[in-house]
């Protein structure tokens, strides 16, 4: 019996060394991580025209995933087209005036140095002619403006990225800027994060940081701090932290070095940072 009791004791003193082996082993590497908690954040572009007109085509749906340099809208061109062959043809009518004009002047030139013509006829010519010249330059421009917004009427993906949303439908008529789709960048994705004003010491542009999502068995993301305000701020509603509401926080950037599909516009995440 006192052998029996003997054994489990030095069986309860082992399983205790060993559970308390591990909180310390714990405890030390949790003393060399920062935990923070925050919000994925991913840029947005508003993708319009540069020019007014009715909506055509819309070649998009939301959560389509879109290419660089992709077409993404058109809007109806007959007008531009119509503008750029009227500019085309007044700088093919003004050039037809010049070269009329050219050889007026020279006619006059002929003509002064034998007396047969006034100096004024000369000058008046001449600035008939320049006037032209300068007309042609003016018309030239209005070619390559009205060139310009026939290229504007399509709109194009700045960047690979995901439609959040679509504005408009086929048949609107917009104005320039008007938004069309709104598109969510696929990169840089960053946490945004907030940090204590007594952590802020230790925290630093290029800390290493792991990023854990709530998905069960989700990859662990690589990241780094790429900005720490230089403002405080009072700690938002919105942000999950274990210290009082109404400490005064710093908000930093993590951004993810392996971003994917996984990470999404205001997922809640947790950063662990390592602490040197």
């Amino acid at each position: 019996m006192r052998r029996a009791i003997l054994t489990i004791a030095t069986l309860l003193f082992i399983v205790i060394c060993i559970s308390l082996t591990i909180k310390l082993y714990q405890h030390q590497q949790n003393s060399k991580t920062l935990t923070l908690y925050g919000n994925v954040d991913v840029r947005q572009v508003d993708i319009g025209f540069r020019v007014a007109g009715q909506v055509t085509t819309l070649l998009y749906e939301e959560g389509d995933l879109v290419e660089p340099n992709a077409l993404m809208a058109v809007l109806d061109r007959r007008p531009y087209l119509d503008q750029v062959r009227l500019a085309a043809a007044t700088v093919v009518s003004t050039k037809v005036a010049l070269a009329n004009a050219e050889k007026l002047v020279q006619r006059r030139l002929e003509l002064v140095s034998v007396g047969g013509v006034a100096k004024e006829d000369l000058d008046n010519a001449t600035a008939s002619r320049d006037e032209l010249k300068a007309q042609l330059k003016e018309n030239r421009a209005s070619l390559r403006i009205a060139l310009d917004n026939l290229k504007f009427t399509k709109a194009y993906a700045p960047t690979e990225g995901t439609i959040l949303t679509r504005i408009r439908e086929p048949g609107t008529v917009v104005n320039p800027a008007d938004p069309v789709y709104t598109l969510s960048v696929t990169s840089p994705v960053w946490i945004r994060a907030y940090v204590s004003e007594p952590e802020l010491g230790i925290v630093y542009p290029g800390m290493e940081a792991d990023i854990y999502t709530d998905t069960r068995g989700g990859p662990v993301y690589k990241g780094h701090v790429g900005f720490i305000s230089p403002v405080s701020e009072f700690t938002p509603k919105t942000v999950q932290t274990t210290d009082l509401r109404t400490d005064l926080v710093y908000r930093i950037r993590i951004y993810a070095d392996n971003p994917d599909k996984g990470l999404r516009q205001g997922m809640p995440v947790t950063c662990k940072l390592a602490i040197r």
